[in-house]
C-alpha cells in the first residue's frame, strides 16, 4: 500500500475525532455557554447536515482543481472550522465553526476514496479505500476517548485545538506524500450528475443509508440502554464505545480485503449478519458480557459494509466518480439522522430502550433486500448485453439484417 494512504488516514482520523468527540463533551459545552443539553445537541445535528449538503457542494466547487489540491483545501477548511470552535466566544459562533468543519467531511472522504483507489492496482481498490477509512475507525478507539478525557479534565476548547493540529498534520502529509494527480480532462458537472441516472449507483447509496442506519439506530441510544437495561455504570459507556470502535476497525479491514475478492457475497454476509445481531441485541442487552460482545459485533459488521459499498459506487460511476463518491458519504450521515429519529420515536412510544435495536434490524434487513435486487438487476443487464449481436461469440452464425 502506498505511503500516501497514511496521509489520507491521518486526515480521516482528525475528521472522525471531531465528528464524534462532541457527543462526550455536550454537558461541558452546554454549561460554558449557558444553554440546555438539547440546544447543545444542535452541534451534532448541524455537523451532520453540513456533511450532507457540503459533500456535493464542495465536490462541485472542486471540479476545477486537481484532486490533491482540493484535498489540501478541504483540510484547510477543517482546520479553520475547528479553530473557530476552540475560540468561539458564543454558542452561535461555535455552531458556525462546527458547520465549517463539516463542509470538509463528505468531500474529503469522497475525493479521498477516488484518490486511494487510483493509487493501487484494480484488485486492491477496496483495500486502499479501507486503509483510508481506518483513520476514521481508529478515531473512535483512540481519538474520541482521549479527546473526551482531555475535554473533561483540561477543557473542551483544548480538545478542539488539538483536533485542529491533527488537521495541520494531515495537510502536511497530503502535501508531501500524495502524488500530483492531474485533474481529469473532459469531465464536466453534467458528467458527474449523469452517474445518478445509474440504478446501481442509487441502489448502493440506498444500501448505505439503510445499512449504516441500522448500526446507528442502536448506537445512538447506547448510553441509556447500557445504564438502564444492562446495569452498567455511567463511566463504563466510554469503554463500551471503545469496543464498538475496535469492532469498526476490524470490520473495515476485513470488508476491504474480501470486497476485492467477492464484493456482493461480502455485502450479503455482513448485512444479513448485522440484521440478526441487531435483533438479538434486544436479548443480549440484558446481560453485561453478551451486551459488550454484541456492541463489538455491531461495529464490525456495520463497517464491513463501508469499503464494498463505496467501491460499488466508484465501479458504477466509473466515468465521473467523484461527486457520487462524496454523496455516498453524505448518505452515511443521512442514515445516521434517519435511524436516530426512528429510534427516538419508538422510545417515545413507550417501547423501551431496546426498541431501537428492532428498528436497526429492520433497516439492515431492508438493505440486504436491496443488495439482492441490485445483484439480480446486474445479472439481467449482463444477460441482455451478452444476447446482443455485437456480443455473440465468434464462430456462431449471425442472422443477416435487411
Amino acid at each position: 500500500m502506498p505511503l500516501a494512504l497514511l496521509a489520507l488516514a491521518i486526515g480521516a482520523f482528525g475528521i472522525g475525532t471531531t465528528e464524534f468527540v462532541i457527543m462526550g463533551l455536550l454537558p461541558e459545552v452546554a454549561g460554558d455557554f449557558g444553554v440546555s443539553i438539547p440546544t447543545a445537541g444542535f452541534l451534532v445535528t448541524g455537523y451532520a447536515l453540513g456533511v450532507m449538503f457540503g459533500a456535493p457542494l464542495m465536490t462541485v466547487l472542486g471540479t476545477k482543481v486537481s484532486r490533491k489540491r482540493m484535498l489540501m483545501l478541504l483540510m484547510g477548511l477543517f482546520i479553520v472550522g475547528n479553530l473557530l470552535s476552540a475560540v468561539a466566544p458564543t454558542f452561535g459562533l461555535m455552531l458556525v465553526g462546527r458547520v465549517v468543519a463539516s463542509l470538509a467531511h463528505g468531500a474529503f472522504f469522497g475525493i479521498g476514496s477516488v484518490v486511494a483507489a487510483d493509487l493501487v492496482a484494480p484488485d486492491k481498490k477496496a483495500g486502499a479505500i479501507a486503509m483510508m477509512f481506518t483513520g476514521l475507525t481508529v478515531a473512535n478507539v483512540v481519538g474520541v476517548p482521549l479527546g473526551t478525557l482531555v475535554g473533561q479534565t483540561v477543557g473542551w476548547r483544548v480538545t478542539f485545538g488539538i483536533v485542529a493540529l491533527l488537521g495541520v498534520l494531515g495537510l502536511f502529509g497530503i502535501a508531501k506524500l500524495v502524488p500530483d494527480m492531474p485533474r481529469v480532462e473532459g469531465v464536466r458537472l453534467r458528467h458527474e450528475l449523469a452517474a445518478f441516472k445509474n440504478a446501481q449507483v442509487l441502489l448502493a447509496m440506498a444500501m448505505t443509508v439503510l445499512g449504516f442506519g441500522g448500526v446507528f439506530a442502536a448506537i445512538t441510544y447506547i448510553a441509556p440502554m447500557m445504564t438502564h437495561v444492562t446495569g452498567y455504570a455511567d463511566g463504563s459507556v466510554t469503554w463500551l464505545l471503545v469496543l464498538f470502535g475496535l469492532g469498526m476497525v476490524g470490520g473495515n479491514l476485513v470488508g476491504g480485503k474480501y470486497a476485492d475478492r467477492a464484493l456482493m457475497p461480502m455485502l450479503y454476509l455482513s448485512l444479513g449478519a448485522l440484521a440478526v445481531v441487531l435483533a438479538l441485541f434486544t436479548l443480549t442487552a440484558h446481560h453485561k458480557f453478551l451486551a459488550a460482545v454484541t456492541i463489538a459485533l455491531i461495529g464490525a459488521l456495520g463497517f464491513a459494509t463501508v469499503p464494498p459499498l463505496q467501491k460499488r459506487v466508484l465501479d458504477h460511476a466509473h466515468g465521473a466518480p467523484t461527486l457520487a463518491s462524496a454523496v455516498n458519504i453524505g448518505a452515511f450521515n443521512l442514515g445516521n439522522a434517519l435511524s436516530a429519529w426512528l429510534g427516538g420515536l419508538v422510545i417515545s412510544a413507550g417501547l423501551g430502550y431496546t426498541a431501537p435495536n428492532w428498528v436497526g434490524a429492520a433497516l439492515a434487513a431492508a438493505a440486504l433486500v436491496l443488495a439482492f435486487v441490485s445483484a439480480a438487476l446486474e445479472r439481467r443487464e449482463a444477460a441482455h448485453t451478452a444476447a446482443t449481436p455485437d456480443h455473440i461469440p465468434a464462430g456462431q452464425p449471425v442472422a443477416a439484417h435487411r
